[in-house]
């Protein structure tokens, strides 16, 4: 199952929806946007009427929010419901539910969004050790393998898939970073690392975009990065459950202009989801809608490859079993 969250017109203006993408359409490598979408709260309002509930819509908001912080924050019930949900969608004819909502989306009659428009937290690690080493010239300092070193990113400057990144007037130099992200699902502190993964609900596409220009000045000064980040942070297009995917077996591709550049796969990552959690929830409360970064994949960015985006790239991250992440950089 592909979660989304998508926006509709209505009477009243637009409308964020969570969604999830109906299989008989999908296709391999399809572009994000091009699928159908199923409104999981409109279906399970239809499936709960046909059932006899007298109070479907009220139950169906309660049972599947239609924002997807409030949808993980009801955790595996959520996933089950939603499910359902999309089972009924592709087993029925109806075309609306109680109320009169609309339960499946052609691509026209959407704009697709981040998963999480808005995350409740924003980490990226730096958990690959072909990465450090091609980025710092083979120079690890020791602490790198004792603990899963970390950022924190603008949780507020998420792009949605499929737009066009401003690139900010402070750098001329432009990267992008494929990397998967874990998105938590259940509240947690001081949790230990053999029950980490019960703690992530599912995982995403991530671009850490980078102004490397700026990145280097701020990490000269031993602090950061912040404006070397911050502007822009690609996630999407979907939020895949954890148990739908092997992400460690998950191909990675990045494509500029339809050119690959970059392969490879998380299996490579020194320091697991797993021990990341542990780390980073050590006196510290993980919330649904967290965002957790892998860090970059080895030769997974321009800087590891000595070469740069230019005005008006096309940046295509996939990873398979997720989908494929595409925006546009300007200058």
């Amino acid at each position: 199952m592909k979660l989304a969250t998508f926006e509709v017109e209505t009477p009243v203006g637009p409308v964020e929806r969570i969604g999830a993408v109906l299989e008989a359409s999908e296709r391999p490598a399809a572009v994000a946007g091009e699928a159908t979408l199923v409104d999981l709260t409109a279906a399970t309002a239809a499936r709960l009427e046909a059932e006899g509930e007298p109070a479907p819509i009220d139950l169906a908001h309660a049972r599947v929010p239609p924002e997807m912080i409030a949808f993980l924050e009801r955790g595996d019930h959520a996933l089950a419901d939603a499910r359902d949900a999309l089972e009924y969608a592709s087993e029925t004819d109806a075309e609306r539910g109680p109320g009169g909502a609309k339960i499946r989306y052609e691509p026209d009659e959407y704009d697709l969004l981040s998963p999480l428009p808005r995350p409740n937290s924003l980490r990226d690690c730096m958990a690959i050790e072909e990465h450090v080493q091609n980025s710092m010239d083979g120079d690890i300092d020791d602490v790198w393998y004792d603990i899963p070193v970390y950022y924190k990113g603008n949780a507020d400057s998420v792009v949605s898939p499929n737009t066009t990144v401003q690139w900010p007037e402070y750098s001329s130099i432009m990267d992008y970073e494929l990397e998967i992200a874990a998105v938590i699902g259940k509240r947690g502190r001081d949790i230990p690392a053999d029950e980490a993964e019960d703690y992530i609900a599912g995982y995403t596409v991530f671009n850490d975009f980078s102004a490397r220009d700026m990145q280097g000045k701020e990490m000269a000064a031993r602090l950061g990065p912040a404006k070397g980040k911050d502007f822009a942070n690609g996630l999407g297009p979907y939020v895949v459950p954890a148990d739908d995917i092997d992400v460690l077996e998950a191909p990675m591709t990045a494509r500029i202009d339809g050119e690959v550049w970059s392969e490879g796969t998380v299996d490579e990552m020194y320091h697991s989801f797993a021990a990341i959690i542990a780390h980073i929830s050590q006196s510290e409360t993980l919330s649904p809608g967290d965002v957790i970064g892998s860090g970059t994949v080895g030769e997974g960015c321009g800087l590891e490859l000595g070469q740069w985006l230019e005005d008006g790239s096309t940046v295509e991250l996939e990873i398979e079993g997720i989908g494929v992440l595409e925006h546009t950089v300007v200058e």
